[in-house]
């Protein structure tokens, strides 16, 4: 790999090596403060609205963000070694054949000013000497940039090459038109996707976080064909780790069928949007459904079939992790982390009408055990059910999809 500039001297490169070293130690903090400013200056709302991609993007950048300090821990100020593995193109194969094509400059310009700023701190806090912090930040400044213009082009290439061998594409091409409102003929979009669209329509959203478990979502598409309200289906691969399915029938679709099969496949989630018809139905399930993953990965959820009908206030809010964090502990105090049958109780009796035998024979406990369970989580909560219902109903079911919200920090 060539060198396009000097090789810093010893002084030089003992505050490198320092300063990536302590960055490398805070580097969750420092990913956190980068990487998501960087995904939004992309500017690419087909990306932004799918979670299987932004969830990669993270995950890539995240793991670029480690390759570079760890360089510079080993070799201080030296040009650092593009990493870009088969994750990564895979990620790029994935947008290009979807045809999304973020602005990868972009969000690397606002990447490199945030990082700058914390490495310029840290270089401040250590070194004193005007003439070794110039030398210091002239070679990090250098090889900031170059690992941008390194990545930017290494991602070009992928694209062009991609394009180039992927010629079967007309069906994404004709889900991304219809999704995103376009006007298409009814009768030419059945014919490029051979599917009726003048059905009613449920749309699911397949995923896993780990590429290692794609073999999984092929499992799942199977169990899901096997069933018989899935013979119909119309399967897309939106991503490398996740699948759209449209599943369609001449009205209301039962979905059990299909939640027992992929109950079968353990590594995989599903989010799954409201039945609608025609193409309007079509794009608004799709919609909600890609929704309801947004929701899962931005809360790190671990549940594994989510209906949008079921969460769609809780997707309300949780838009922002920080501002539902805070309403959740505000709204809840110490019952947001006490006992889980507690805070069951307290839901069910909301929305039982506060009718404790009612609540009692939903959770199948006894009426007397409810109302010790009611009473001890009111006391708890700093905001009463009997004076505010709404609010302590909606954050307990934030915590029923997010149960750790309360005590995971939030950078």
């Amino acid at each position: 790999m060539e060198e396009l500039w000097p090789v810093p001297s010893a002084g030089a490169a003992e505050v490198i090596q320092s300063v990536s070293e302590q960055l490398l130690a805070e580097a969750e903090g420092l990913a956190a403060a980068v990487i998501s400013p960087a995904l939004t200056a992309q500017n690419d709302p087909a990306l932004l609205a799918d979670g299987s991609l932004t969830n990669e993007d993270r995950q890539i950048s995240h793991s670029d963000l480690i390759q570079w300090l760890t360089s510079n821990i080993q070799h201080p100020g030296r040009r650092v070694e593009l990493y870009f593995s088969s994750r990564t193109t895979a990620y790029i194969r994935d947008l290009t054949s979807r045809g999304i094509a973020p602005d990868f400059s972009e969000g690397w310009r606002v990447a490199l000013a945030i990082a700058w700023r914390r490495w310029l701190r840290k270089c401040l806090a250590q070194c004193a000497d005007p003439a070794l912090l110039e030398e210091i930040l002239d070679v990090i400044a250098q090889s900031m940039a170059q690992y941008a213009i390194d990545w930017v082009a290494a991602a070009r290439e992928a694209s062009i090459a991609d394009a180039m061998a992927n010629a079967d594409s007309d069906a994404v091409a004709m889900i991304q038109l219809i999704t995103s409102g376009a006007s298409i003929p009814q009768d030419f979009a059945e014919g490029r996707l051979n599917y009726r669209l003048a059905r009613c329509h449920q749309a699911l959203v397949l995923w896993t976080d780990d590429p290692a478990h794609v073999d999984a979502l092929e499992t799942a598409v199977a169990a899901i064909r096997g069933t018989t309200t899935g013979r119909r289906a119309l399967v897309a691969r939106a991503s490398t780790t996740s699948r759209w399915v449209w599943l369609s029938g001449p009205s209301g679709l039962d979905l059990s069928p299909v939640e027992r099969a992929l109950a079968e496949t353990e590594t995989v989630q599903t989010a799954v949007g409201r039945a609608g018809h025609g193409i309007d139905g079509f794009r608004s399930s799709h919609q909600e459904a890609l929704a309801a993953q947004a929701m899962v990965i931005r809360l790190d959820s671990g549940r594994r079939f989510t209906a949008y009908a079921d969460v769609e206030l809780i997707d309300t809010l949780t838009r922002d992790r920080a501002t539902a964090q805070r309403f959740v502990t505000n709204t809840l105090g110490s019952l947001a982390t006490a006992d889980e049958d507690l805070r069951e109780a307290l839901l069910t009796y909301v929305q039982c009408g506060f009718n404790t035998t009612r609540a009692a024979a939903t959770l199948y406990a006894h009426r007397n055990t409810v109302e010790r369970r009611v009473s001890r989580a009111n006391k708890l909560s700093a905001v009463k059910v009997e004076d505010n219902p709404t609010h302590v109903a909606a954050a307990l079911l934030v915590l029923e999809v997010a149960p750790d919200i309360a005590t995971r920090a939030t950078s």
